[in-house]
């Protein structure tokens, strides 16, 4: 890392140039004699970055950037606040540290925490920070993790790892392609920790994960405004079972689904789309879940379609973990070509067409409060709904 960057001048400068065209940044000559244009364009696009994801180091002094790439990769604040809140006992050890950001939310529920990160300049860029936020009870150790656990007289409660893939170019992502090899290396792990938190790319097939691990206590798919961001797979060593499936949804409200696996067995009820009665769509976390018909059953609700994931209910369950929508009116595919001035924003649920196609087709204008779903029926067939939004992700 260079220190330059860090100097008073050169921060003022990334301030202040926090919206010019940072390619144009790279290609020209610095302003700092032993500052380079890319250098100062990646702390540029990093810090922006930052803005959003990351407060706290958007928001801190002098704090220094990794490659842009290492922003985009690691944990955002809300997802690794909501980790930390898995982590039991007083120590743990983060065995791919990268940023810190992971390991800084950590140190604020834990006593101690052990930082390793196998990229020497990732591993100073953290530990520089470090010092900046105040993270007294953080180690920072800059090595291969795996390796200094296997060796270390240290002792640790958890365990907290999340392993690469070593090639995207596979169509099945598998733990055993991922490095470190949590699937080789699991019994070790648990002979040194009874508890681990497992991050993986939402990618992951949760069967197949199930398949590659033992002693999986618990899955935890993270969602942050209908985005899937990641899963947590808790693990630990005397856990023998079903594991629990906790679908957690971190927007304004945070809400959860929790079911245990096999716990989806039930057929749901499928019924008519009326108007005056509401709409459920779920979040993405449940959909990834599968658990599309014990849905049904908590929230007492009844499914369009068999293939389609969107419910209908006479009440609101405002605990409901995705968005619901007030049904106006209901019209059948054949007869939306008689609607004028269509408005709404357009939702497409297992229809033959794409929103942007339909838009286009009916000159459908966007509208805050308006949607027009697009889906089918059990016993309409093809129709078009009408609503109002009541409850957002």
């Amino acid at each position: 890392m260079n220190k330059r960057l860090t100097e008073q001048t050169v921060q003022d400068y990334i301030h202040d140039n926090l919206n010019a065209d940072v390619h144009k940044i790279a290609l020209a000559k610095s302003p700092f004699p032993e500052v380079t244009g890319k250098e100062l364009a990646n702390q540029i696009a990093s810090r922006k970055k930052s803005f959003r994801k990351l407060p706290t180091w958007f928001n801190t002094d002098y704090i220094y950037y990794p490659p842009l790439l290492s922003v985009e990769q690691c944990s955002s604040e809300i997802t690794a606040a909501y980790k930390a809140g898995l982590a039991t006992g007083s120590s743990i050890i983060d065995l791919t540290g990268g940023y810190g950001v992971d390991s800084y939310y950590f140190s604020q529920k834990l006593k101690s925490v052990t930082h390793c990160e196998i990229n020497e300049e990732l591993s100073a860029i953290a530990s520089y920070n470090g010092v900046l936020l105040k993270q007294e009870n953080v180690q920072f150790i800059s090595g291969d993790g795996l390796e200094f656990l296997k060796t270390t007289t240290q002792e640790f409660d958890c365990v907290y790892i999340d392993p690469a893939r070593r090639s995207s170019s596979g169509k099945v992502f598998m733990l055993k392609d991922c490095t470190p090899d949590i699937v080789e290396n699991l019994s070790l792990l648990l002979s040194k920790v009874k508890r681990i938190l497992l991050k993986t790319a939402p990618l992951l097939d949760l069967s197949a994960g199930l398949k590659e691990l033992d002693h999986v206590a618990e899955i935890h798919i993270v969602s942050v405004k209908n985005e899937c961001k990641e899963l947590i797979w808790v693990i630990e060593r005397d856990f023998e079972g079903s594991p629990g499936i906790i679908c957690s949804t971190l927007n304004t409200t945070q809400k959860q689904f929790r079911f245990t696996q096999g716990e989806e067995g039930t057929t749901a009820i499928t019924g008519a789309v009326i108007p005056g009665q509401y709409l459920y769509e779920p979040d993405v976390a449940l959909l990834k879940s599968g658990a599309f018909n014990l849905i049904a059953e908590r929230y007492q609700l009844q499914k369009f379609h068999h293939q389609t994931q969107l419910y209908t209910s006479a009440v609101v369950h405002p605990e409901f973990p995705g968005r619901i929508f007030q049904v106006n009116e209901v019209i059948s595919a054949a007869k939306i070509k008689k609607e004028k001035n269509l408005v709404g924003n357009v939702i497409v649920r297992n229809y033959p067409d794409k929103a942007a196609t339909l838009v286009d087709k009916y000159h459908i204008k966007p509208d805050d409060t308006a949607f027009i779903i697009f889906t089918q029926s059990s016993t309409a067939g093809k129709i078009i709904i009408k609503s109002t939004i009541l409850q957002h992700y």
